[in-house]
């Protein structure tokens, strides 16, 4: 487990961001934490699955995505380092997920099961309030996405993922980004060749 302590550091740095744990809780904390190392492509979840698990990406990155009725991709989330990804609407009605959750890198992934985060909560309540404030802001970020898609141009979508997910653009192929996006990869390559001067 030596070679795990980096990314039990990194969650450990991460929570505290948001609350205050003593040495103690969070010890508490990663004696439930589970560790899965993921190759390039590999699924963490797939459709048809029961989400059981908080997913916190500790090294590498993963998107999440949906296929609709013609096998096209719609990718939902894009995750690297320090970002949760999950598929929460399974995970919280316990019902079978519509999702897949895929590596883009290979990945080590930090999971908290369902059923110890229920006991956590009752003796660290200080761990309800960290999930309660990352599930309302999921929740605020999917909102603003959705009313983003219906009102804002794919450039000023683009424009707006390009300064939010900085650290995201070279690490993941322009395909997943388009489907992100909701174009093409060959009306994003346009877009980008358009208005390079902008994106500078």
């Amino acid at each position: 487990m030596e070679k795990y302590e980096p990314y039990f550091a990194l969650l450990e740095k991460h929570l505290k961001e948001s609350v205050v744990l003593t040495n103690e809780e969070v010890s508490k904390l990663m004696e439930v934490v589970e560790v899965v190392e993921l190759k390039r492509k590999a699924f963490l979840l797939e459709a048809g699955q029961l989400s059981q698990h908080m997913r916190f990406i500790a090294k590498g990155s993963a998107r999440c995505f949906y296929l609709d009725e013609k096998s096209q991709e719609h990718t939902l989330q894009l995750g690297i380092e320090e970002w949760w990804i999950n598929d929460l609407y399974s995970y919280l009605t316990q019902k079978e997920s519509k999702l897949y959750i895929q590596a883009i890198e290979p990945a080590v992934i930090l999971q908290i099961s369902r059923e110890n985060l229920e006991q956590l909560y009752q003796t660290i309540p200080t761990i309800s309030t960290f999930f309660r404030l990352k599930i309302q802001s999921a929740y605020v970020a999917l909102q603003e996405r959705t009313i983003e898609h219906m009102s804002s141009d794919v450039y000023t979508r683009y424009q707006r993922f390009v300064k939010e997910y900085r650290n995201i653009e070279q690490r993941v192929p322009q395909y997943m980004i388009a489907s992100y996006l909701g174009v093409t990869p060959e009306f994003l390559s346009y877009l980008k060749k358009k208005h390079i001067e902008n994106l500078s």
